[in-house]
């Protein structure tokens, strides 16, 4: 989360009653969320609150551009009743997801729609200035294309390839980061624009994207992105967890049984990154003699139907299961999706996956378990960095913070 909890940005609202407006408005506000279009006499019945009262709250919420009209509804005599509902152009956000050699900047709406996006090749190892500087100079620009002028900006949501605090935005000891332990990415972000930063590592923004858009339903989701490295993003009760440091979902670390040959970056032996993440893949296929610098030549070859790199593929995902097995005995997804790199070489990797899963885990934890490919794919992570910011942006206390400051600009 940010270091520093702005509220959204605000238009003029008219002076309320005193905190507890603001409290309740931004209440009624939460109801409306759900974008589903509602007249005032609705939202009475709805709250079980006065007309006079729902009406108050509404052109308060009217007046922040937070909702809008959207039509009338059949009348039952007289004059139609209007109906109102969230509005998701009120602001925009900024999402960026940085991997180790290209980044994607996007504008979004407070819905999560994509409005814009630039993504380009950059180097993560070229330190935080260099990558954050470009982070601001292309939303700005994003930003000044904008159809009607530059929008207001909501926050800023940002994806890093490796482990983060996120209640600071620092990363934490990354491996593949040179520069970046401990620097104030919030910090450097808020240089350019005053709103709220919130930073997370790739996988936990790619879990919360994939989850919100593709499987809003389901509280109990198990991202795994399968690419260079190997990690989860671990959703439980509706929450992402992060564990007590950000070290959640570190998979590629965990050891695979008769792996102890295999020495790993992190020095231990066995850890099923060094076996099978993506540098280990394509290893493994030149030394049997084929042409594969990286993950994406694999998959090449896997697709192209070469019978050596399906069979290395569908063991990966063996691996893997063997992995997943224990996480599902203690976790109990019932929704396992498999992203990254390596997933686009299709039903051959899940097909190893769901081999052991299905065989080493408890019956009772399999039941209602299915474990599929992204469907967000490569969008999963900007998806989820503005998520992020919406999630926190539209809260009942940033909304009434948002409100009171507007009312208290107002009467000034």
């Amino acid at each position: 989360m940010s270091v520093i909890p702005l509220p959204l940005p605000i238009r003029s609202v008219a002076a309320g009653n005193g905190s507890a407006v603001f409290s309740q408005a931004a209440d009624l506000f939460q109801l409306l969320r759900d974008g589903e279009p509602r007249t005032r006499a609705e939202l009475a019945a709805i709250t079980g609150l006065a007309r006079s009262t729902i009406a108050a709250r509404v052109e308060t919420l009217l007046a922040a551009d937070l909702i809008s009209p959207v039509g009338e509804a059949a009348s039952s005599g007289g004059r139609p009743p209007s109906r109102i509902a969230f509005n998701p152009a009120a602001r925009v956000v900024i999402a960026a997801d940085i991997g180790a050699s290209h980044g994607v900047v996007a504008l979004t709406d407070l819905a999560g729609t994509v409005l814009a996006s630039t993504t380009a090749d950059l180097s993560i190892a070229d330190g935080p200035e260099t990558v954050l500087a470009w982070v601001a100079a292309t939303a700005g620009k994003l930003l000044a294309d904008t159809a009607g002028g530059a929008p207001d900006v909501a926050g800023i949501g940002i994806g890093l390839p490796g482990p983060v605090e996120h209640t600071t935005g620092r990363p934490t000891n990354p491996p593949i980061m040179p520069g970046w332990d401990g620097f104030d990415v919030p910090g450097f972000l808020q240089r350019s624009f005053l709103v709220p930063v919130l930073v997370d590592n790739d996988v936990n923004i790619m879990a919360l994207g994939e989850q919100s858009t593709q499987w809003p339903g389901d509280d109990n989701l198990l991202f795994v992105k399968v690419a260079t490295g190997i990690g989860a993003g671990i959703i439980g009760g509706g929450q992402l967890q992060r564990g007590a440091v950000g070290a959640a979902g570190d998979l590629g670390h965990v050891r695979v049984p008769n792996a102890d040959h295999v020495i790993c970056r992190c020095g231990n032996t066995g850890c099923l990154e060094a076996l099978v993440g993506g540098p280990a893949l394509a290893a493994q296929m030149r030394e049997l003699g084929f042409e594969a610098r990286s993950v994406r030549d694999v998959v090449a070859l896997a697709r192209g139907g070469n019978g050596t790199a399906i069979a290395a593929v569908r063991q990966a995902g063996r691996d893997i299961g063997t992995v997943l097995a224990t996480c599902v005995n203690l976790l109990n997804p019932s929704t396992i999706v498999i992203g990254g790199a390596l997933a686009e070489s299709g039903e051959h990797l899940l097909a190893g996956i769901r081999e052991v899963v299905y065989q080493r885990s408890l019956p009772l934890s399999t039941a209602r378990l299915r474990i599929v490919a992204s469907r967000a794919m490569e969008s999963a992570g900007i998806l989820g960095a503005a998520m992020m910011v919406v999630q926190h942006v539209l809260g009942a206390a940033m909304i009434e913070a948002t409100l009171a400051q507007a009312t208290a600009s107002a009467q000034h």
